[in-house]
């Protein structure tokens, strides 16, 4: 299993399957080649959220033909490969184990290097995928169903700090149950946009989790959406309650502007603190509208340039992986050996595990 570390712009092909995801990527350098993601969502939509054994089993069945997918739409054979990607954690459990063991039988049998990364710092690999140089330092808000991650990146492969995550619900998340609550279907995030935009998003002064003075001092970057989520949930009850009709429109648009006035503010505070003029948004709610548009206004007054990767590139894929370990790859990094394993807390100060 040898590679020209050297060499600038490797051949990769990147698995994912932290999640519900089936992301197969393949890259050259910094050119995006091919992204192909199966997507096991309509399977866990009965039951209003990701199941694990689930989505193991969605993984198993659509690796193989998203692989060959991949490699059909790139134009390359798995036998041009310079090297493997994964994603190692974090993720669940069951679903990372699938990915890894069948990059570890792919690059066995190919007798290609294989590099475990992780998907959290994937997502800011994205970026480099659009074309654009990337400059360091730069602050990330990775937003996804089963993260809430503010980070700070120094360098792509060798310096990456968590300054704050969720506590307890990840945003995603949050839209999932709220969306319940208002009888609106899984996945919530779209629903809860597509609700929101008849609604007055001041029409309820829904709290802001971990804002006050108070969590300022301990919990600066943390978020926790699960006050939030209670607010929502009583404000609800309270008007059935009193035999009121709940105007779903304003609640979904004024759940959505707290949860995004918190997302928003730490991510510019962390730019603020550590005098760094640039913010990476990450993850598939970023596919959020309102998101979208508040950051980029807020941020364009405090003079913030933000990033953000093309959507496709935003929700779990492969590509993010081929592309950070293709990064990895040019600047000398070495190959994980056979021994790592799926580890669903990776800390994302981890960015290559060795094994």
């Amino acid at each position: 299993m040898t590679i020209d570390l050297t060499r600038s712009e490797p051949l990769v092909l990147g698995i994912e399957t932290s999640c519900d995801e089936t992301g197969i990527g393949i890259v050259r350098g910094r050119t995006l080649l091919s992204n192909t993601i199966a997507s096991s969502m309509a399977e866990h939509a009965r039951y209003g959220g990701v199941v694990p054994e689930v989505a193991a089993r969605a993984h198993l069945e659509a690796l193989q033909p998203a692989i060959e997918a991949a490699v059909a739409e790139a134009g390359v054979s798995l036998q041009e490969l310079d090297a493997v990607a994964v994603t190692s954690g974090p993720g669940l459990a069951g679903a990372l184990m699938v990915g890894v063991g069948a990059a570890k039988a792919l690059a066995v049998s190919l007798g290609k290097p294989l590099y475990a990364v992780n998907h959290l710092v994937g997502h800011i690999a994205a970026d480099i995928l659009t074309g654009d140089d990337v400059e360091y330092p730069t602050v990330a808000l990775l937003v996804s169903g089963g993260h809430t991650s503010l980070l700070l990146v120094r360098d792509l492969v060798s310096d990456v700090e968590m300054l704050g995550e969720t506590m307890d619900d990840a945003a995603g998340e949050a839209f999932d149950k709220i969306a319940r609550i208002l009888g609106l279907p899984y996945p919530g995030g779209p629903e809860i946009d597509r609700a929101a935009a008849g609604g007055d998003p001041d029409a309820i002064r829904f709290p802001r989790g971990l804002s006050r003075a108070s969590d300022l001092a301990a919990h600066r970057y943390d978020f926790s959406f699960s006050g939030l989520k209670t607010a929502v949930a009583r404000w609800i009850e309270q008007r059935e309650a009193a035999g009121e009709t709940v105007p779903v429109a304003d609640v979904a648009a004024s759940f959505r502007e707290a949860v995004v006035d918190v997302l928003v503010t730490k991510a510019l505070d962390a730019c603020a603190q550590h005098g760094v003029p640039r913010l990476l948004l990450g993850g598939g709610v970023i596919a959020n509208r309102r998101l979208r548009e508040v950051a980029l206004e807020r941020a364009a007054a405090a003079g913030v340039a933000v990033r953000i990767p093309p959507l496709s590139l935003c929700t779990d894929n492969g590509a993010m992986i081929a592309a950070l370990a293709a990064e990895l790859i040019s600047s000398g990094a070495e190959p994980s050996t056979l021994s790592f394993g799926a580890d669903s807390t990776l800390p994302v100060t981890e960015i290559q595990v060795r094994g």
